[in-house]
Formats: C-alpha cells, structure tokens, sequence
C-alpha cells in the first residue's frame, strides 16, 4: 500500500502491512514505522541511499567485476537494481520469499525478468541449498517485520552458503545491530567460511556488515586493495574508500569475530 496521508498510515500500522511511503524525493519500503527497509531516490532509481547497501558493495574490493550473483532479500530492490545497472557482464537472481514485496517492483522500478535478471518466490534458505550454480558473490540482507528470519541464521544456513559459492566467492551479511543473538551468528559464519571472514560497522548505521570469503580471496593484499579501490571509483559512485580503510584495518590487527 502507498501511503500518502496520516489516515491511510494509521490503517497500515493497525493491520500491520508493509507499506510504501512517499514523499517529494523518495520512496522507501517500511515494514514497521521506526524501521526504513528500503530508500529510493526518485531523481536517481539505481542510486544507493542507504549507508548499509554502499557498504555491502565492499565486495567489489575483492571481485570488481562478478560474472554470477545470488541474492536473498529483495525488499525495495537497492543492491539488485544498482548491480544490474553498474555490472553489467553479471547475471543476477535474487530470492525473495514474500510475494507482496515482489508485488511492489514496480513502484521502486525493479528491472522485469530477464536473461541476466531473475526474481524467484523462494525462501532464501532453500534457495541456497538447492542453488545449482556457484556464485561469484552472495549477498544476504533478508529480513522480516520483527528482524532476520530464524532459517538464515542457522549453521546450517551458512554451510548452504558456503557450498554454493563458486572457490574464491565472497558471501556478504547485513546484521541490524539491535538484533541480541549477533555475537552467535557471526561465530557461526566464522566456523563455516573456516575463520575467513571480516566484520565492519555500515556508513552511516549501526548495523554490521560480515564479508565471509571462499578460498584465498581474504588475503588479497593491501595494495591490490588499494589499486582496485582507485579503479572502482571512477566507475562506482558508492563510496568505497572508507569501506576499504576498515577492511583493511580489521585484517591488520587480526579483529575478534565481532567488536565487544
């Protein structure tokens, strides 16, 4: 529902639906009224609004240019719609496993499905566990109205994900940083990528974004960091250069799983 007057927002939080706010330059996907899921800007559809999105983007550091990417969480579409814009040599599905987010696409401009653009009703659980492709790059960032979903919290859920990674794949996770069990969660990625993961803090939130890795892609150098960096500028308007600086200073003083 498009929510464009106190009345019908009042009619929203009472059934409690998600609903679609509008105001004169953005739309944004709320499943409840303190908590915005997802922004769009109106003058720039693909643009990242969110500090979290630009953040999971870190991925690019270690895969500037993926050739397949899975996503669980569609929500208002930022990630998929900015990866389908800014990469295209990459084919993207994304699983999303509410069909009254799905029935939104149209108002956040979510491209139709297509040869290289997918959009599947799956649970996202599922979905990785009978993924029969690998991919380059997974991204979670699936999310109910009381926080992240039980099933893509389980080790079970992350072993899934590490097995449907292609051998130097990079999974990345987007933790609400109010969520009490996060400190568990992370161990479990921790377990399943076999310790190779990095844990940040998003721009501009306080959520924590986890890059889990696949193979040796955790140990690209410091300079080739910064060398990719000064290309994935000219080319990604996301601002990765702080993203960067914490990557690289998590691996430096060899960070605990999570802050504490």
């Amino acid at each position: 529902m498009i929510v464009e007057n106190f009345e019908q927002l009042l009619t929203v939080l009472r059934d409690k639906k998600l609903y679609i706010y509008q105001s004169d330059n953005t739309t944004s996907l709320h499943f409840t009224i303190t908590a915005v899921q997802s922004e769009m800007c109106s003058q720039s559809p693909n643009k990242l609004v969110l500090g979290y999105t630009r953040t999971m983007m870190g991925f690019l550091l270690f895969n500037p240019e993926p050739r397949r990417i899975g996503m669980i969480g569609l929500g208002g579409g930022s990630l998929p719609k900015y990866c389908y814009a800014y990469l295209p040599n990459a084919s993207i599905v994304v699983a999303e496993n509410n069909p009254e987010v799905i029935a939104l696409r149209e108002s956040f401009f979510i491209p139709e499905n297509n040869s290289r653009f997918n959009v599947v009703c799956a649970d996202g659980a599922d979905f990785v566990k009978e993924n029969s492709l690998q991919f380059d790059v997974l991204i979670i960032d699936g999310f109910e109205d009381h926080g992240q979903p039980r099933q893509l919290c389980t080790q079970e859920f992350y072993r899934d994900c590490y097995s449907s990674l292609a051998p130097d794949g990079v999974m990345v996770v987007n933790f609400l940083d109010c969520e009490s069990k996060n400190i568990a969660f992370i161990e479990r990625i921790y377990d399943s990528f076999d310790g190779k993961i990095v844990v940040i803090n998003a721009l501009e939130s306080s959520n924590k974004i986890v890059f889990g890795f696949k193979g040796n892609t955790r140990f690209v150098s410091d300079d080739d960091l910064r060398s990719r960096l000064k290309s994935l500028v000219q080319h990604h308007p996301v601002g990765l250069t702080k993203t960067a600086r914490d990557i690289v200073l998590k691996r430096r003083i060899h960070a605990p799983v999570t802050e504490r």
